[in-house]
C-alpha cells in the first residue's frame, strides 16, 4: 500500500517537471530562433540523416533543404552548420571574436584534454597561439632562412628520388619525411635522416592515426562515446599510437632542459622552456606549464607535417592523370628557372601557370572539408539565429571550395580556376584551404612555401609516370570521415 502514493507521487513531479520544461523551452523558443535542421532523435541525435562514411555529402544535402544555417545532432551535442562562402565569411572574419572557440570531438577531447594551440581555447589559446606565432618568426618562419632550409631538404629530398632509379614506388615517405624535417628543424633544432629508425617509427605511428581518425568507427566514438569507450575498437590503439608520440617528443624535452642555455635559444622547445621557467615560474595558473609545451609542440608536428604531405602527394597524384599539366609547367620551369639552380620563392611571380596548378590542387583536394571545428565563445546571434555558448560550428570548407559560381565544374580539375584569360594569375577570395578568420592555419605561409617549393623541384627534375595506364589513374579521395587524402599509387621519377 505504501508503494502506490510513492510511485504516483513520483509520476506527479516528474509530469511537473515536464510541464515546467515543456514551457519554458516553448518559451524560449519564441524568443530565441533556434537554427533549423533535422529532426534528433533521443540517444542518436541525427544519425538516421547522416552518413558515417560521406558526412560532407550528407551536409550538402541538409543543406539544399534547410539553407546555409542548420543545426545537426551528433549524440547528445548540437552541431550548428555553415554552408557557402558568405555565411563561412560572415561568422569566421565578421564575427571573428563571437565563432573563435575551439570545437572538440570527444575523441580528441580524451588525448588533448583541451591543451595546445590547436586545442584549447579562450584565454590559454590567445597566450599560446600568440607566443608560438612570435617565436616560430624568430626562429624563420616566414623568412629568408627558412626558405633557405627548404631548398636544401627539397636537394635531399631529389637525391632520394634519383637514387630510385626509375622503379615504381610509393613516394609517401619520402614526402611525409621531407616535410617533416622543416618543421621539426624549427621546433626541436635539427633534420632527421631518411634512415633514421626512431623517426621512421614515429612517421608509421602518425601514418596508423591518420587512417584510424577517418575510419567509421572513431566517427561512431564521437557519436557515442561513453558506449565505444567500453567496446574494443580502433580508438584504443590510436591512444597507443598517442602515448609513443608524447614518449618520443618527451625525450627530446628532457634532453633541451639538460642543456638549456637561457642565453641562446637554439629553437622553439627552448624559447618555451624559458618562457615556463623563468617569465611564467610560480605563477600556479600559468598557461605555459610541462603539459602545454608537449601538447603544443605535438600540434605543431603534426599540423607542420600533415596537411602538406598530403598535398604534395596528391598533386603528384594529380599530374599523372593530367601529363599536358605536367608539360606545362615543366616548359614554365625551364624558362623561368632553368635546370642549375634551386626554385625559389620569387619565381612564383614569374609562374603563373605554376602558381595557378598549386592553387587548383589545394582547391580541388579539399583536405578538411568540415574544417576545423569551432565553437562561439558566448551566446551569439548569427543571422537572426540563436546559438548557445560552447555551440560546435563546422564552417564547412568545401562548400567555400566547391562553390560553382566562382569555380565552373568544381568536380573537374581546371587550373583555368586560377587564371586569367591573358594567362596571368587570378586571386580569389573563395581559395580557403587553410580556412580564414583568428584560428586560419598559424603555419599557412609555411605549408604554401614547402608545397611551391618542393613541388617545382620535383618537376624541375623528373617526370612522371604512372605504373597503370593513364586513364585509370583514380584522382578521387578515400571517402573519410575528417581529411581526404589520396588512394595509395605508385610512381616511376623519370630523369629529366
Amino acid at each position: 500500500m505504501i508503494l502506490k502514493p510513492l510511485g504516483m507521487t513520483t509520476i506527479f513531479l516528474m509530469t511537473c517537471v515536464s510541464c515546467l520544461l515543456l514551457s519554458a523551452w516553448k518559451g524560449k523558443s519564441k524568443s530565441e530562433k533556434q537554427p533549423p535542421g533535422p529532426l534528433a532523435l533521443p540517444l542518436i541525435g541525427s544519425v538516421l540523416h547522416l552518413n558515417p562514411r560521406n558526412l560532407p555529402q550528407s551536409l550538402e544535402k541538409l543543406s539544399q533543404k534547410y539553407g546555409p544555417v542548420f543545426k545537426i545532432r551528433l549524440g547528445p551535442r548540437e552541431i550548428v552548420v555553415l554552408y557557402g562562402y558568405d555565411v563561412v565569411k560572415e561568422a569566421l572574419i565578421d564575427q571573428a571574436d563571437d565563432f573563435s572557440g575551439r570545437g572538440i570531438l570527444p575523441l580528441f577531447e580524451k588525448f588533448f584534454k583541451g591543451t595546445g594551440i590547436v586545442n584549447s581555447s579562450g584565454e590559454a589559446w590567445k597566450q599560446l597561439r600568440r607566443f608560438t606565432l612570435s617565436t616560430l618568426r624568430d626562429f624563420g618562419m616566414g623568412k629568408k632562412g627558412i626558405e633557405q632550409q627548404i631548398q636544401e631538404e627539397a636537394h635531399f629530398l631529389v637525391e632520394r628520388l634519383r637514387n630510385t632509379h626509375e622503379r615504381p614506388f610509393d613516394p609517401s615517405n619520402y614526402l611525409i619525411h621531407a616535410v617533416s624535417n622543416i618543421i621539426c628543424s624549427i621546433i626541436f633544432g635539427n633534420r632527421f635522416d631518411y634512415e633514421d629508425k626512431k623517426f621512421l617509427t614515429l612517421l608509421d605511428l602518425l601514418d596508423e592515426n591518420n587512417r584510424i581518425q577517418n575510419s567509421v568507427s572513431t566517427m561512431l566514438y564521437n557519436f557515442f562515446p561513453s558506449v565505444l569507450e567500453r567496446l574494443p575498437g580502433a580508438h584504443h590503439r590510436m591512444e597507443k599510437n598517442i602515448d609513443g608520440v608524447n614518449d618520443f617528443i618527451s625525450e627530446i624535452l628532457k634532453a633541451h632542459q639538460e642543456t638549456l642555455d637561457p642565453s641562446c635559444p637554439r629553437d622553439f622547445i627552448d624559447a618555451f622552456v624559458i618562457k615556463m621557467e623563468q617569465v611564467e615560474k610560480g605563477n600556479s595558473h600559468s598557461y605555459f606549464n610541462a603539459e602545454t609545451l608537449c601538447r603544443t609542440t605535438l600540434d605543431l608536428f603534426l599540423a607542420g607535417t600533415g596537411t602538406t604531405s598530403n598535398t604534395l602527394r596528391y598533386g603528384l597524384l594529380i599530374l599523372m592523370k593530367y601529363p599536358e599539366v605536367e608539360e606545362k609547367i615543366h616548359k614554365e620551369i625551364d624558362h623561368v628557372i632553368g635546370r642549375d639552380r634551386s626554385p625559389c620563392m620569387a619565381d612564383r611571380s614569374r609562374m603563373p601557370y605554376t602558381d595557378a596548378v598549386v592553387h587548383e590542387i589545394q582547391r580541388f583536394i579539399d583536405f578538411l572539408p568540415l574544417n576545423v571545428p569551432h565553437a562561439v565563445t558566448k551566446d551569439t546571434k548569427f543571422r537572426n539565429y540563436f546559438i548557445p555558448k560552447d555551440t560546435m560550428v563546422l564552417p564547412m570548407l568545401t562548400s567555400v571550395l566547391y562553390d560553382s559560381k566562382e569555380f565552373p565544374n568544381p568536380e573537374k580539375f581546371d587550373p583555368g580556376h586560377f587564371l586569367n584569360a591573358n594567362g596571368t594569375f587570378k586571386k580569389s577570395d573563395y581559395f580557403l584551404p587553410f580556412s580564414t578568420g583568428k584560428r586560419v592555419c598559424a603555419g599557412e605561409g609555411l605549408a604554401r612555401m614547402e608545397i611551391f617549393i618542393f613541388l617545382t623541384a620535383i618537376l624541375q627534375n623528373f617526370t612522371l609516370k604512372p605504373a597503370k595506364d593513364r586513364k585509370d589513374v583514380d584522382i578521387s579521395p578515400i571517402i573519410t570521415v575528417f581529411a581526404n587524402t589520396p588512394k595509395p599509387y605508385e610512381v616511376s621519377f623519370l630523369p629529366r
